[in-house]
């Protein structure tokens, strides 16, 4: 099964009926649709934060660990601004910066770890911008986790 249907097809997104409209490039170039529902829909009509962040939530650490296979990898951090009413399907748009990719690479080298920040969004039907996502990633040796438990971990 492919990458993309395995996303759409995972449990908890499943439920969110997502769509993967590209997932290019090994990771770096994604866009998921995230329709608007009678499930994600609102008390104002607009999509429910909490389905726009756990959409959010695993795409930067999704990505580096498919750039990066051997390192464990994980959330650390997760802001998510909501800017504008979500009114419509919405669309995420994650693209891994090849700046940034090389960034991490040194940092890698160097120091055998990286905890870098990626931006990305949400946008309506209209192109406008909904929601900032801002996900700082853990990028650690692999079998770091099973040495050094992250404390949202127990």
């Amino acid at each position: 099964m492919s990458d993309a249907k395995l996303l759409e097809w995972y449990p908890a997104w499943w439920m969110m009926r997502i769509k993967v409209i590209a997932l290019e490039n090994e990771w770096r170039h994604i866009r998921i649709k995230l329709p608007l529902t009678a499930i994600s829909r609102n008390m104002g009509g607009g999509m429910f934060g909490g389905f726009q962040a756990s959409l959010a939530d695993p795409i930067a650490p999704l990505a580096c660990a498919k750039v990066f296979k051997n390192y464990d990898v994980w959330t650390r951090k997760l802001e998510v601004d909501f800017r504008r009413a979500g009114l419509t399907d919405l669309e995420l748009r994650f693209d891994f910066p090849p700046e940034l990719e090389r960034q991490i690479r040194d940092e890698l080298l160097e120091h055998k770890r990286s905890t870098p920040t990626f931006e990305y969004g949400l946008y309506d039907v209209h192109n406008r911008l909904c929601t900032v996502v801002f996900c700082t990633v853990a990028i650690r040796p692999k079998g770091y986790l099973k040495d050094h438990k992250p404390l949202a971990m127990g």
